[in-house]
This record gives structure tokens, sequence and C-alpha cells, in this order.
């Protein structure tokens, strides 16, 4: 709920309206903040993450007169899986995804907020429809994961075995864990990346209880998701992607954040967009990969100014 005091709206912590958008494999669920009568900004998750990712940054943001929805990514969270046999190519089925969502609410000059795969998905979709975005805010990456050819190449033996591996897998063979347990695994498996209350809240849509064993969980997310290989690009087609980009870009990124295979490349891949687009403005902050969960007290305003300029 909110409230109200001299004319500015207090944005609590379970202030959102859940959301379900319809598509033909089932529904995109979704959080949106602060007013449902404006266009609001859309904002997308990391890989394996979920709309909760944003669970404190969004609060802030709809304190400062902003209205965002916050999607959770198809086989993540709470929106439904793809269909059985449809491989994830996690980037590129982005592009499709927010344009359904935009025709569904039939937006026009769209903002765009993402984290991660999240960020990746916005730059595509600017370079795609470069007329129809107006802002794009990116946290912790410039543009898709990239790859050598040789790379990409080699790597696809084993990502369509253990895709159809991971499609295979029965509920039984999906192991399970007790509350406490599960949340130390996916602390671990942040390696320090997001603290102990921040994987709390990402959990409350990364995981289900199991029908027929109370206190036990799984996770939400569709396994097939840890095979994302077939999805990455080589350096010359993200720079492609990054010459058409035109509208206003914010790229805020950690320190240390996160590690890619061609560090360098980032900056490349901002100047390229910097040759033809309104504004580029980077931003580089304290903090780990997941920095705007963590700390989004440290980017708040510097997004809230971004947008409101």
């Amino acid at each position: 709920m909110s409230d109200k005091t001299n004319g500015f709206h207090h944005v609590k912590d379970d202030d959102f309206k859940d959301i379900r958008i319809p598509v033909p494999w089932g529904h995109i669920s979704g959080k949106w903040w602060g007013s449902r009568v404006v266009q609001p900004i859309l904002a997308i998750h990391g890989w394996q993450d979920n709309a909760g990712t944003f669970d404190t940054l969004a609060p802030l943001l709809a304190n400062r007169g902003h209205s965002l929805l916050c999607i959770d990514l198809p086989g993540h969270g709470l929106s439904s899986h793809y269909a059985q046999g449809h491989y994830y190519y996690i980037f590129w089925d982005g592009i499709h995804l927010l344009r359904r969502i935009v025709k569904h609410f039939e937006w026009e000059n769209v903002t765009l907020m993402g984290h991660s795969l999240g960020g990746a998905i916005s730059f595509l979709y600017a370079a795609v429809y470069p007329d129809e975005v107006e802002k794009y805010i990116s946290l912790d990456i410039a543009s898709p994961s990239v790859r050598s050819p040789a790379k990409i190449i080699a790597t696809i033996p084993d990502a369509v075995d253990k895709f159809l591996h991971y499609e295979h897998l029965t509920p039984q063979q999906i192991p399970c864990y007790e509350y406490n347990e599960m949340i130390d695994i996916v602390h671990d498996a942040y390696k320090g990346g997001v603290t102990l209350e921040g994987c709390k809240i990402m959990m409350r849509r990364g995981m289900k209880p199991v029908e027929d064993k109370p206190g036990f969980y799984v996770f939400s997310r569709d396994p097939r998701l840890k095979v994302p290989s077939l999805a990455f690009m080589t350096q010359e087609q993200s720079l492609d992607f990054a010459s058409r980009i035109k509208c206003e870009v914010l790229n805020i990124r950690g320190d240390p954040g996160m590690t890619f295979e061609f560090p360098e490349f980032y900056g490349t891949v901002l100047d390229k967009i910097e040759q033809q687009a309104k504004k580029v403005e980077r931003h580089v902050v304290k903090g780990s990969h997941h920095l705007h969960l963590n700390n989004p007290e440290r980017i708040v305003d510097i997004v809230d100014q971004f947008l409101s300029s």
C-alpha cells in the first residue's frame, strides 16, 4: 500500500500490482510499481533471475514519480515455461517478447531498463526498433555476451546434449530442498555477488513448494535455461546492432561488476552507440554485478536524473 504526505507519494515494498500478460505458450508475469495510469518503464531482469531483482530499486524510483513494470522472462519466476521441445535463445527471444508486450499495451516511445541479460535485450530492441525507443538503461552490461565464432561452434554439441537431458527430467528427478538450504545454495551460487537478503527477495518468485513433500521447494525457473550457449553472438554482430541505436542510453557499470571474456569490448560497444545515439551517459559505481539489488541507493539518483532529463 502507499500513502501521501504533503503531496509526496510514499511507496512501500508491497505497493505493486501483479500483472499477467497472455502469450501463445501461457503468460508473462510481472510487478507493476507506481502509477498504473501512465506508460511505465519496462524493466527486464538477468539470466536465471526474476522480476524480484528490482524489488529494492523499484520502490525508490516509484517514490520519485516513476512507474515500472518489472517482468519475469519466459521460464523465469512466475512466467510460463516454453513448450516442450522449444529452446531458449535468451537474447534473441527477448526481441519478440518485448514486441509482444509493447503491442499488448499499445505503447509508443518506450523506455527500457535491464540488468545483465535484460540490458542486452534492451540493447537489441533499441537497435531493431530505433525509432520506437526513447531511452534505455543498462545495468552492468553493454551488449549481449559475445564469443568468437570458433568458440560458438565448439560449444554447440554439449549445449544440445545438455538441453535434451534437461528436457527429459521428470519431476521426481528434479532436486528439492528445505527453505534455508535453498537460500544457501543460491547465495553460494552468486559467490558473494548477491547479499543473503537479496537472495531471499529473489526467491520469493524463484522457488515453489513441492506438492507432495511439505516443507520442501524446487526452483521455479525452467532447467532448460541452464544451456544458453546457442544464444551468443560475435563481436561483429553486436557492433552492427550498436550502430543502429538512436535513443538516449544510460549505462551503469559495477565495480568490480561482472567479468567478461572480452572486457575491452564493453567500452567499444558504447563508443559505437555514441556515434549516432542522442546521448550515451556512462557511470561506474562501486558494487557487484547485482549492485541495483544490493545497493539501490547508489544508483537511484543517477537513474532518476536520466529518466527525468
